[in-house]
């Protein structure tokens, strides 16, 4: 991603106006139930799928990519209580965005990357198990008794 794809996103302070501005275009063309939900997540997967069966070129569908993503990291900040940070230049460097989510425990996700990488290379980057992911949680197992 260059650095003019990136000046197109907000600093960390507006992304809550500019992902419900996004929600909203979209949600008024398509009726996409898009209601900051965990569950809505699993939408966010389907609609880059879609996407991605036309093969259309990176740039061609960088704004809605970035809007997924914003949606996403927004998704994280009302659910899982993050927030929303400027990356520092080292931080840009190694995400290839200019902001993302930073967690109560200290970490910092990349949900806009991920909804790109989601796009690049498939159902194996799911951003609904990105949010999974983000407790540290693992599979609770029924203990079998015998």
């Amino acid at each position: 991603m260059s650095g003019d794809d990136r000046a197109a996103l907000p600093g960390a302070a507006a992304m809550r106006a500019y992902t419900s501005a996004f929600v909203t275009r979209l949600t008024e063309r398509n009726r996409l139930p898009l209601d900051y939900s965990v569950a809505s997540l699993r939408l966010v997967d389907l609609v880059v799928d879609g996407l991605r069966r036309d093969r259309p070129r990176r740039d061609q569908v960088d704004g809605i990519l970035l809007g997924l993503g914003a949606y996403t990291g927004e998704v994280i900040v009302r659910r899982a209580g993050g927030e929303w940070v400027d990356f520092d230049l080292a931080q840009q460097e190694l995400f290839g965005q200019a902001v993302g989510v930073r967690m109560p425990d200290g970490r910092v996700w990349n949900p806009l990357g991920k909804v790109v990488n989601r796009f690049e290379s498939g159902p194996e980057e799911s951003v609904q198990r990105l949010y999974l992911l983000l407790h540290g949680r693992t599979v609770r197992r029924k203990a079998v008794c015998g």
